[in-house]
């Protein structure tokens, strides 16, 4: 293969260095690397992480960083570094979580034999304790555009750290945006309504990093206030239904707001 490709990080300054050194090293052992690396400084970062970027540097030369003043927020500041990705086909990657060496390889032939596919995401596996061969569970979403809408109703059916798209759609839906949260979901719903087409790879591709912190992020009062404000504008671009909006509140406010361990227990048992 000859397609070129982007790879956008957004980086601030809360990340683990030795968690940064180890997704950007998956990078580099792909079997098929990106012609580009595009990450967002959010904000200023610590010494530590300027070290593990300028070692990345010397090690991969088409390397750009993008050093933003101020934290803006994950939405913001991925939308700033579309801007700056030469390449139409863009794989998105969180900082603290690792590529499996065959992940490029997989989806760019994907995206080039399907060029009706505007956006493709894999399944991932969820490790804890820093062991990769320690995983808890695999979140495996729906592999067709229609059971894909069908499950954005309910639930964000792309996972996005693993996710590669076509920049173009992207930016025809609006880009990124500031929705704490939820920026991802937000976009993926945008460009469905947009006439974007979805797919997910039925395997794994990425080895996502989780903990006992991911169920204290995902709950609380302000979370499920800003889920419902999510639902909302699902319901105002016409991707769900006002039944749909209120199924979606019902179903999900009272799980945001249960304690930690019957939080846990619910992803457990029911969304995994």
């Amino acid at each position: 293969m000859t397609t070129k490709f982007s790879v956008l990080l957004s980086l601030y300054y809360k990340e683990k260095p030795e968690y940064l050194r180890l997704s950007l090293h998956s990078l580099l052992t792909q079997r098929y690397l990106p012609d580009e690396v595009i990450l967002v400084e959010d904000g200023p970062l610590t010494t530590e992480l300027y070290q593990v970027l300028d070692d990345f540097e010397r090690q991969f030369s088409s390397f750009k960083r993008i050093p933003l003043p101020k934290n803006k927020g994950l939405g913001l500041a991925l939308n700033e570094g579309l801007k700056h990705c030469s390449n139409d086909l863009v794989a998105r990657m969180d900082t603290d979580d690792i590529c499996f060496e065959n992940r490029f390889e997989v989806q760019v032939k994907f995206m080039m034999t399907h060029p009706e596919i505007d956006l493709c995401s894999a399944w991932i596996e969820e490790f804890i304790n820093d062991d990769i061969n320690q995983v808890v569970s695999i979140r495996k979403l729906p592999e067709t555009h229609d059971n894909i809408i069908k499950f954005g109703k309910i639930r964000n059916p792309i996972s996005h750290p693993v996710c590669m798209f076509r920049k173009s759609k992207v930016e025809k839906a609006g880009g990124y945006m500031d929705f704490p949260f939820f920026e991802d979901y937000y976009l993926w719903a945008r460009m469905i309504v947009n006439g974007a087409k979805l797919y997910n790879i039925q395997m794994p591709l990425l080895h996502f990093r989780t903990s006992l912190d991911m169920y204290k992020r995902r709950g609380g009062i302000k979370y499920a206030l800003r889920e419902t404000k999510l639902a909302w504008e699902f319901y105002k671009i016409k991707f769900i239904s006002f039944y749909d909006f209120v199924i979606y509140c019902f179903t999900h406010f009272p799980v945001r707001i249960m304690p930690q361990t019957l939080k846990k227990a619910v992803y457990k048992r029911f969304l995994r």
